[in-house]
């Protein structure tokens, strides 16, 4: 009997012990997909911070120029990080790099993945086809058995099983790095609502501290814990958002530039006087002019025009008919070389 008792606890103990350390999953290894600004930047502190990394995108030429960028960004870094010690900034470039691979095939390399960040087109329709294509790649926790002895009768033919689960348990935790659409209608595309959320970051990534992790109705709460606890092990800061438009930054941010821009346009005052007036009068480092040709001004009409399409009556959400000739003239900023001002 009390050899029974002991195979009874020591199941129960094992069971115990592994449902414990199932409620969160440590994220060690992330597949990045999109291989642009932000997909790159994700790629690199995940790398820089001891993650195994795939980096995917549709090309090598698109994937060496990613990593050649990374390297440059990791150079960087490391001159700050490690100024009197050259080598082992060397040294950190190195091992950083060792561990971001690349490919082309989203799906062959998800399977033994822990996470799954998408930082592609903001597309609604590209995104679900993306996401239900890995949704069947990715991996699985398998499905156990555990043997529980019957105390009356201790030998081997009175063994009973019993299943500890007969529900799919999937593994992968899927995350989208969108910034103005909703997580909720990205997630239904998949059978894995409860381990998707949002997850956006800041350009540039590796500058910027600030993660948004948004939670949807179907999130769990070890998917949101497990995205929170691998903000923090980037090194970043991570806050919490419903899956509410714009989420937080971009929710109070657009409206912001929108109503500059109409400022701009009803004659009251110039963009430059209005970028001078809110960084010397509220203290921020570009004005809004500035900081909506360093965004992308196909970027901020990108959500306006969405925000617009949910609720059109919204003041907010109206479109601006200088920023929308800007874009039809292909002119984005920074980026094309011209937006509201011009850059040489």
């Amino acid at each position: 009997m009390a050899f029974v008792t002991r195979q009874f606890m020591r199941s129960v103990s094992s069971s115990s012990t592994a449902s414990a350390s199932a409620k969160k999953i440590i994220v060690k290894h992330v597949t990045v997909i999109g291989g642009g600004l932000m997909g790159a930047g994700i790629a690199q502190v995940a790398a820089a911070t001891g993650h195994t990394v795939v980096l995917v995108d549709q090309t090598e030429d698109i994937l060496a120029k990613s990593k050649k960028g990374i390297e440059e960004s990791l150079r960087k870094v490391a001159k700050k990080k490690f100024a009197e010690n050259l080598k082992a900034g060397d040294e950190f470039v190195e091992k950083t790099l060792s561990t971001i691979a690349t490919s082309t095939d989203a799906a062959s390399v998800v399977h033994s993945t822990d996470l799954v960040v998408e930082a592609i087109v903001e597309n609604l329709k590209v995104k679900n086809e993306l996401f239900k294509r890995l949704d069947k790649f990715a991996a699985e926790t398998f499905k156990r058995k555990v043997v529980f002895l019957v105390p009356e009768c201790p030998n081997e033919k009175n063994k009973r099983w019993f299943k500890t689960s007969v529900s799919r348990n999937i593994h992968t935790i899927f995350a989208s790095n969108t910034s103005s659409l909703q997580i909720t209608s990205i997630a239904n595309a998949t059978t894995r609502q409860d381990r998707f959320a949002g997850l956006h970051f800041f350009n540039p990534v590796p500058v910027m501290k600030l993660v948004e992790v948004i939670k949807t109705p179907m999130t769990s709460q070890k998917t949101f814990e497990s995205l929170v606890d691998f903000s923090k092990a980037l090194g970043k800061h991570p806050v919490s958002c419903k899956d509410t438009p714009g989420f937080i930054v971009n929710r109070l941010l657009v409206p912001y530039l929108m109503e500059a821009i109409r400022l701009y346009e009803r004659g009251d005052a110039s963009k430059e006087d209005i970028d001078t007036a809110m960084k010397l009068g509220a203290g921020y480092p570009m004005g809004p002019f500035e900081l909506l040709d360093y965004v992308g001004l196909d970027t901020t009409k990108f959500i306006v025009d969405g925000w617009h399409e949910m609720d059109a009556e919204n003041p907010l959400h109206q479109p601006s008919p200088s920023l929308n000739k800007l874009v039809a003239e292909n002119k984005f900023g920074k980026k094309t070389g011209e937006g509201f001002y011009k850059y040489k």
